[in-house]
């Protein structure tokens, strides 16, 4: 697989700016920017995604660890939103819970 991201430089670029964009938005994003800087930090971010294209190419497992990151955030949210969906259906049932102990 490694050659083959080697073999494949765009693909490996879109891959990785992809999954930092993701991982952006789902970690550090506190609030909307305003345009301008919205627009540098994309910049900025798919200038760093070169940086780690060149360190996939040289044989660094990069876009199989930000893969795996990925897929653990994308579990806690499916998670996050399984337990609202539960505490919704079982109405107050988690607020009688924590008053008997």
């Amino acid at each position: 697989m490694q050659t083959w991201f080697a073999d494949h430089p765009l693909v490996s670029y879109l891959l990785i700016l992809a999954f930092t964009i993701y991982i952006f938005n789902a970690v550090f994003r506190m609030g909307k920017l305003p345009i301008l800087k919205e627009i540098l930090v994309y910049i900025v971010m798919a200038i760093g995604c070169l940086v780690l294209l060149v360190l996939q190419i040289d044989k660094l497992p990069i876009i199989q660890c930000m893969s795996v990151a990925v897929i653990m955030m994308l579990m806690l949210r499916m998670r996050q939103l399984y337990d609202k969906w539960r505490g919704k259906r079982s109405g107050t049932g988690a607020s009688e819970s924590t008053n008997q102990q």
